[in-house]
């Protein structure tokens, strides 16, 4: 077995990318118990809701998983960059019948911090990962004084070299390929980030911890490339997004199986961070970094409205679409074939 293996005690070097808004336990569930690393995300649960989705897992499983959570900090709202982006998004108000103005506002997404903690800490989940790079050092005494291992995700050497610096168990190394989030910390410049494979050998060079690979992995064939390079695993999610386990939209699903999924970018309209997904209409239209949304997750109350509306009329187009650039390993079955099949090279 390879170091991440022996580490984890789990059967095969492949960990579900922590997907939020679109999966629960159910997906984490079914890949621990194909033998895989399952994932929780929490970046969008309330407290309860965590607790009820950690007991499932609980329940339905005995092998290790993962709980992820997002930790970057949190900007303070300003009127000016509010209108900013209210006037950026009025014409498409306007064209549904709504009100820019009446726009909710909201945090969207929550960064980890004590009270998450006082909900984890019962489970001790076997690893807790962090993307946009680490919480405060008394968090983190806190994950490693239950036992959990600290994993994060890393999109430049440098950042790989900071999490190895603060203790990290493993770091992922993000290619840009990957869908939903970058999980840059260091720099907000997208001019940084490289593909997978380009990526993956100058982090495991650089570090001495095992190097998890992300982005772009949609196959055995690429699972096998990846170890080649020196990867300890790979994580996969995109692949994921069609299985029973998860909850993607049917626009979504839709989605990734017609030939849009072809075209992806990196985009900030939806939360305020660069986050790959399936270029559509608003992000043609506004372009897909735009310089009005505001910092992350400040974007994501204005657009909600529009995505709601949009969709109620079966369209996608103020959606995010979340999706790596290769959507080839995405079907229709249960999320344990998916795990299977991933490893079946080895």
């Amino acid at each position: 077995m390879n170091r991440l293996q022996d580490l984890l005690d789990i059967e095969l070097p492949i960990v579900q990318s922590p997907m939020a808004g679109v999966q629960s336990s159910a997906l984490a569930v079914a890949v621990c118990n194909a033998g895989g690393l399952g994932s929780l995300p929490c970046a969008m649960l309330s407290h309860d809701a965590m607790q009820t989705e950690l007991m499932a897992i609980r329940a339905q499983t005995t092998r290790p998983f993962n709980v992820n959570f997002f930790c970057h900090a949190q900007p303070t709202p300003t009127r000016e960059r509010e209108m900013v982006w209210h006037a950026a998004l009025a014409p498409y108000y306007d064209e549904f019948g709504m009100n820019v103005d009446a726009a909710p506002a909201g945090p969207g997404r929550a960064a980890f911090n004590h009270d998450a903690a006082d909900v984890l800490e019962p489970f001790k989940p076997a690893v807790v990962s962090f993307h946009f790079g680490l919480p405060a050092d008394d968090l983190l005494a806190r994950v490693r004084g239950w036992g959990s291992k600290i994993f994060s995700s890393a999109t430049t050497v440098e950042e790989a070299r900071w999490l190895e610096a603060r203790g990290v168990d493993a770091v992922i190394a993000q290619g840009l390929e990957a869908g939903g989030h970058r999980g840059m910390f260091l720099t907000d410049d997208v001019t940084t980030q490289i593909g997978t494979f380009a990526l993956l050998p100058q982090i495991v060079a650089a570090v001495r911890v095992p190097v998890i690979a992300a982005g772009g992995i949609a196959d055995a064939g690429g699972v096998a490339a990846a170890l080649s390079l020196g990867a300890a695993a790979v994580q996969a999610g995109t692949t994921y997004l069609l299985c029973p386990e998860v909850a993607t939209t049917p626009i979504h699903r839709t989605a990734l199986k017609s030939d849009a999924a072809r075209h992806t970018a990196l985009t900030n309209l939806f939360t305020g961070r660069p986050a790959r997904g399936i270029v559509n209409r608003i992000m043609r239209e506004l372009g897909p970094l735009s310089a009005a949304a505001p910092p992350f997750p400040l974007a994501t109350s204005a657009i909600a409205p529009l995505r709601a509306r949009a969709e109620s009329l079966g369209s996608g187009e103020f959606s995010p679409l979340w999706s790596g650039q290769n959507a080839t390993g995405c079907r229709e079955v249960p999320a344990a074939q998916i795990t299977r099949d991933l490893a079946a090279a080895l």
